[in-house]
């Protein structure tokens, strides 16, 4: 299975503020600049993991981004599903429908993999993401600007 690139923006600012444990608040910016990616698509994943409760927004002279408590136990797998959507593996529908959409095994035996996929990840926390060797690397990228 691929994740979209969506999915890995918000994982990595995700895992970005995990390792700052409170310590600092970052921005947005500073975050997509750490990562090496766009601002505008890194703004649309911080909205939305925002929207998730994962993390907080706080303003002022002082202000910046956090993950909230329930952020840092958030389970992986969870936080995956919610990103991709509940979207089939392959579409099976739409403008040209797959003729064997009513009696495809195929799309069954994707959607399990799928959930598989999901399950394998729901053991690990962001925390568990952000331990030694990853956590110092992520520290390390607040550095450069």
């Amino acid at each position: 299975m691929r994740l979209t690139r969506y999915t890995d923006l918000a994982l990595r600012a995700v895992m970005r503020l995990a390792v700052m444990d409170g310590q600092e608040l970052l921005t947005t910016k500073r975050i997509a600049d750490g990562m090496n990616v766009p601002y505008t698509h890194m703004t649309k994943a911080i909205a939305h993991l925002q929207h998730l409760g994962v993390i907080e927004a706080r303003r002022g002279r002082n202000g910046g981004l956090a993950l909230t408590p329930a952020g840092r136990e958030t389970r992986v797998g969870e936080l995956v599903r919610n990103l991709e959507g509940d979207g089939e593996v392959v579409p099976c529908e739409g403008e040209e429908p797959c003729p064997l959409a009513g009696a495809c095994r195929l799309r069954r035996a994707l959607r399990e993999a799928q959930e598989a996929f999901y399950a394998s990840l729901d053991h690990l926390t962001i925390e568990d993401l952000v331990a030694s060797p990853t956590g110092p690397v992520l520290l390390s990228l607040g550095s450069r600007g």
